[in-house]
């Protein structure tokens, strides 16, 4: 599940606010449920469906899709669970991405 540390960064007057979200990595197309490329694995699904449509890298936590920012590292993590730093976008669902790394 959506799994938010916070961290809160001063700077120049301001207050920003990061959060870790815990979730696995997926395309904005398929979600939770990876059935458009019957017969392969969730992984290869997802890099199908963000290579060959206009489908984008996400975070899935079990009840929110998340796109992300960086629709370069996630490729690596496609289908597995992993905390992502960054600051979300309640507005339009986006995690402007800090950091990706593997979950236990």
């Amino acid at each position: 599940m959506k799994t938010k540390t916070i961290a809160l960064l001063l700077a120049a007057g301001g207050v920003l606010a990061a959060a870790t979200f815990t979730g696995k990595i997926t395309d904005t197309m398929c979600g939770a449920q990876h059935t458009m490329a019957k017969g392969q694995p969730d992984d290869a699904c997802i890099r199908i469906c963000v290579k060959g449509t206009s489908s984008q890298y996400a975070l899935y936590d079990g009840q929110t899709m998340m796109r992300l920012t960086d629709q370069k590292a996630p490729a690596k993590f496609a289908g597995q669970k992993v905390k992502v730093t960054g600051t979300y976008n309640e507005k339009t669902k986006t995690i402007k991405v800090a950091s990706i790394e593997a979950a236990q």
